[in-house]
């Protein structure tokens, strides 16, 4: 059988390590592109995980949760300090 596509939207926020790297803080699912993009701007300098948010990146991904076969990371918006090579995500 097989199973529908799903689209996935996340979150990715940023910090900063003690050598000044941009570090990833791991991603946040929520429900649309819209609230993808307003979480992503509004998480931009809270803190999260006892560190302070630089920059987010607000993207979906479409593919099958069965076998875990998704395509690449659409950027939905980066917001505040991200990853030059972010348009390779995915």
């Amino acid at each position: 059988m097989v199973m529908p596509r799903v689209t996935r939207y996340l979150v990715l926020p940023f910090t900063r390590d003690h050598h000044g790297e941009l570090l990833g803080l791991g991603p946040e699912e929520v429900p649309d592109a819209a609230r993808a993009n307003f979480r992503a701007f509004n998480m931009v300098g809270k803190v999260r995980r006892s560190e302070t948010v630089v920059g987010t990146i607000a993207f979906s991904r479409s593919g099958d949760p069965a076998t875990g076969d998704f395509d690449g990371a659409n950027i939905l918006g980066r917001y505040g300090e991200t990853p030059a090579d972010v348009e390779r995500m995915g």
